[in-house]
């Protein structure tokens, strides 16, 4: 059963730093898109960033663009969010999710994870 698992949230300062990671498992995640989404109390979820598990190639969103910075570790099975300059309206639930190749929806979620940025 395909499994993924953040972790690293956590409180931070607003400049500082935090590196969120999932762990997938339970399938080959080759040649998906791994995304990272956020929520906020009282808001929509929304797209934060995404690597091709296959090639690397990332996309972020305009919010995120040049602070945070998406990575994959093959040998690990892992992905990463690395957050800098991160801002008190970076505070949110972050998840990680899977897009297989064939759809554009991401279909495996993460159980999320808490980052806090106080000012």
């Amino acid at each position: 059963q395909a499994q993924l698992v953040e972790s690293g949230g956590g409180l931070a300062q607003a400049g500082g730093s935090l590196r969120l990671s999932c762990a997938a498992s339970g399938r080959t995640f080759s040649n998906y898109n791994m995304g990272w989404f956020r929520q906020a109390p009282g808001k929509e979820r929304e797209f934060v960033g995404s690597i091709n598990w296959n090639d690397g190639t990332t996309t972020y969103a305009d919010s995120v663009k040049g602070r945070f910075t998406c990575s994959r570790d093959n040998a690990k099975n892992t992905v990463y969010l690395q957050m800098n300059s991160l801002k008190p309206e970076d505070t949110a639930v972050y998840y990680c999710a899977a897009s297989p190749p064939w759809t554009s929806r991401y279909l495996v979620w993460g159980q999320g994870t808490q980052v806090t940025v106080s000012s």
